[in-house]
């Protein structure tokens, strides 16, 4: 830890070293003639106003000026109600790359982008995007550039290719952006326009790629007098309907059953810093599936956010990584102690798969003064499951109880986009259930130029209640890291600490516990073409982690790879590593006891061809070594996708991970031995895409996936007070391999025939099995998984978007 203290001093002590670039003007003009939005650009306003041009190149040579006849113009109106953009794209229409994809895609396009920071915080910043066939890409942005893609806003937009190249317009309502109530209003601007066919990147204000992040590049805005931001209030209201039917054929449990659901999100500015959204009995029935695993280690897996009202503008809520929203409206808390609770002669006739999530509530927002305020509150109902016994009785075991998840959030801009945060998360449960909080000091400071740069938390958690037989307990985890960020060479330091009882696993995702932990890292980054490459980026780290009480070694690893662009646009990726013999303390699953891991080694390959051309597809290899029982594993692997027309696309993906002579936590024999075993192990994945476009506003996807794993036991061990492993005849657990099948197809057809409004229907179909056989082969285990009893699923979602000022209007 001295010498985390050291390289702080260090970079207290040093100077501005860097020479500020220029930063571009542009000053918008009011108008009482709005144009009309249909992408010509023919509009009396247009011809008289100035426009932004001179973009310089970002990629693939930093800082060379647009070509004259490849150059991009800009102009900027406003009025009383919405910001006018007007955009002329010089280039030959046969050079204009056009693939159809729908809102929130950009698909393998041109692009035009226009970023507005309204605070001029330099961190903070709205995003809006037109492609060259219309599809519209909005998303939000925070500290350093982190992109809010879930983020959506109700803005229109259209788009037309001429001899010239094409044009676009958009108005972008006040509503739909957040600024200060000050009558002269100061906005940080920059502009960006991507040329697909090249690999070309340019932007107004130029963005150096070794400078970090690029909202703290932008230009600026003047010139917009006397707006005011309006009413924000919206209803989106829906209606969904679906059939399940799974084939239990069992007495009394039905086969088939259908829902039909209401429900409305709400959107409300409070002023014009901070919005309420809320959302009343939700539905997500529309969501892409998880992709399952066979999971063999002792954490759990982290699955991806699909819901949009959890990923829609939850900047704030992700600061400090104490938010998995996966935890609301999970599975049931007490669904893996049903078993425990069932009486002799007892079976589950319905167990409920999830929680039901009854109302969700965000307020976030950020004032002119810098203070970013997110506030998250959602409850979710009581379920149960139903067991019935011999003679038809049956009862109700609670498996959730009615639960309270919030979270709040303070977020202070300060200078140099730097930043101070308050974060605190809260589980309240109804009954005698535990409860939970954590609370959060988190800090980052860069100096003048974002070269150098300190950040660190601290936290604590207090899990429990103050009833008899359920003690709280409270632990504490803190982090401090300091480095250099922009320039050619980078490094950076850091430092954890955790002890025995941090736990912030109710509302947050978190692996384990009890460590120290130190790494530092070196990297060297080229942003200028060579002979060779385009760019490049190398790196170099170390880590090493201690359990901290009581202290012990416990691994390190020594690791370095980087990523290489050639001059024909297909990339390299290298990566290799070497973890020493370290002590795992959480593969034996059990308290105070230990496993001596061996030294293994690590190497990793992959190559990408051009992603811009029509077919572009990746290969890559992985090995790994591990010196215990000679063990090796590997991943090979491909990927594909091909753009038949610019309305069709096809994707395949497919990776095979064969491991031999590993080994790894069994059980628990009856005598409370710690049973190890050596196993292979195969792994098998494939998923196939199609997306069908009609328009940017209407398409269907559908997806394939096919996922099979196993284990195969080959010799037992109990593992010996010292970590070892001592050979055992593992009578209890003989012949009980694991091999696991998932398929599923996922089909999803959108139409969002108005602003803000879509219908969604999609189709899913799953089916799952667990086995303790020895089933070898792949097309033997897909076979099988499609033969057996699938789960059908049909459901049909409308929302319509209803804004109070289009009422007024009326």
């Amino acid at each position: 830890m001295k010498f985390g203290w050291v390289l702080i001093v260090v970079f207290v002590l040093i100077g501005n070293c860097c020479i500020a670039q220029e930063i571009k003007k542009f000053t918008a003009t009011r108008t009482d003639y709005s144009p009309k939005i249909d992408g010509i650009l023919n509009d009396r306003i247009w011809n008289e106003v100035k426009a932004a041009s001179g973009f310089v190149e970002i990629k693939p040579i930093p800082g060379r000026a647009e070509s004259y006849d490849r150059r991009t113009e800009v102009k900027i109106v406003y009025d009383n109600s919405a910001i006018y953009i007007g955009a002329r794209m010089y280039d030959e229409p046969d050079s204009v790359v056009r693939e159809v994809v729908t809102r929130d895609q950009l698909g393998n396009s041109d692009i035009l982008g226009i970023v507005f920071d309204t605070y001029l915080d330099r961190i903070n910043a709205f995003g809006f995007y037109v492609n060259s066939t219309g599809a519209q890409f909005d998303a939000k942005y925070s500290q350093s550039g982190r992109e809010d893609v879930s983020w959506d806003a109700v803005w229109e937009s259209q788009v037309k290719i001429d001899s010239l190249g094409w044009t676009a317009e958009l108005k972008i309502p006040y509503s739909a952006i957040r600024f200060g109530s000050n009558d002269v209003q100061q906005w940080g601007l920059n502009m960006t326009r991507r040329r697909q066919k090249v690999n070309q990147q340019t932007s107004w204000n130029f963005i150096d790629p070794k400078v970090a992040g690029f909202i703290n590049q932008e230009g600026e805005l003047s010139g917009i007098k006397g707006i005011k931001a309006p009413v924000r209030l919206s209803f989106s209201p829906y209606l969904s309907s679906s059939v399940n039917n799974y084939p239990h054929n069992q007495p009394g449990v039905k086969n088939t059953l259908s829902t039909f659901n209401g429900g409305m999100d709400i959107k409300y500015g409070i002023n014009q810093s901070y919005t309420l959204d809320m959302t009343l009995v939700p539905d997500f029935g529309q969501v892409r599936s998880d992709n399952q695993v066979l999971n063999l280690s002792p954490f759990e897996v982290r699955f991806n956010e699909n819901r949009q009202f959890f990923t829609e503008g939850t900047e704030l809520f992700n600061k400090g990584n104490l938010f998995y929203s996966r935890r609301i409206g999970s599975n049931p808390a007490y669904s893996a102690n049903i078993t425990s609770k069932i009486l002799p002669g007892e079976t589950i006739i319905e167990n409920q798969l999830e929680s039901k999530l009854l109302n969700a509530t965000k307020i976030s927002g950020r004032s002119q003064n810098g203070m970013g305020i997110g506030f998250f509150n959602a409850v979710t109902k009581r379920g149960f499951a139903t067991v019935q016994n011999s003679t038809g009785e049956e009862r109700l075991i609670e498996t959730q109880p009615l639960s309270n998840y919030s979270i709040l959030v303070l977020d202070q801009s300060l200078k140099n986009n730097s930043s101070a945060s308050f974060v605190n998360t809260n589980v309240l449960r109804q009954g005698s259930a535990y409860d939970a909080n954590v609370s959060a000091f988190l800090f980052n400071l860069n100096n003048k130029q974002n070269i150098y740069n300190i950040a660190g938390a601290a936290k604590l958690s207090h899990v429990g209640s103050e009833s008899p037989g359920n003690p709280a307990t409270n632990g504490y985890y803190y982090e401090i890291e300091a480095g250099k960020k922009s320039g050619n060479f980078t490094w950076r330091y850091s430092y954890d600490l955790t002890d025995e009882k941090y736990d912030p696993t109710d509302l947050g995702y978190f692996n384990n516990n009890n460590f120290i932990r130190n790494a530092i890292d070196f990297g060297y980054n080229s942003f200028s073409p060579g002979k060779v490459f385009n760019r490049f980026n190398t790196y170099l780290g170390i880590f090493r982690t201690e359990r901290f009480k009581p202290r012990t070694y416990q691994s390190s690893r020594a690791s370095g790879g980087g990523f290489f662009e050639f001059k024909n646009f297909w990339s390299l990726s290298l990566d290799f590593y070497r973890q020493f013999i370290g002590k795992d303390f959480y593969e034996p699953r059990v308290a105070g006891r230990e496993f001596s891991t061996p030294a293994s080694s690590f190497g990793n390959l992959s190559l990408r061809s051009n992603r811009a051309k029509k077919y572009n597809a990746g290969v890559f290899f992985s090995a790994r070594f591990r010196e215990q029982f000679s063990g090796v594993g590997y991943t090979i692997g491909f990927f594909q996708n091909y753009r038949v027309k610019n309305r069709l696309s096809l994707g395949l993906d497919f990776n095979a991970q064969p491991q031999y002579d590993y080994s790894a936590w069994l059980g628990v024999s009856s005598n409370k031995d710690v049973i190890f075993s050596r196993f292979d192990r195969s792994t098998v994945e494939s998923a196939m895409d199609a997306t069908y476009t009609f328009n940017s506003n209407m398409g269907l996807m559908v997806r394939a996936r096919h996922y099979w794993s196993n284990r195969r036991n080959k010799e037992y061990y109990i593992l010996t007070a010292d970590g070892g492993l001592q050979s055992h005849d593992g009578a209890e657990f003989k012949g009980n391999h694991t091999n696991y099948n998932v398929f599923n197809i996922d089909f999803i057809y959108s139409w969002r025939f108005a602003p803000g409004s879509e219908l969604s229907l999609a189709y899913k179909n799953v089916a799952q099995d667990m086995e303790s056989e020895n089933r070898l082969g792949y097309f033997q285990n897909f076979d099988r998984i499609v033969g057996l009893p699938q789960n059908n699923n049909a459901s049909l979602k409308i929302l319509y978007f209803l804004d109070y000022l289009q009422f007024r209007r009326r």
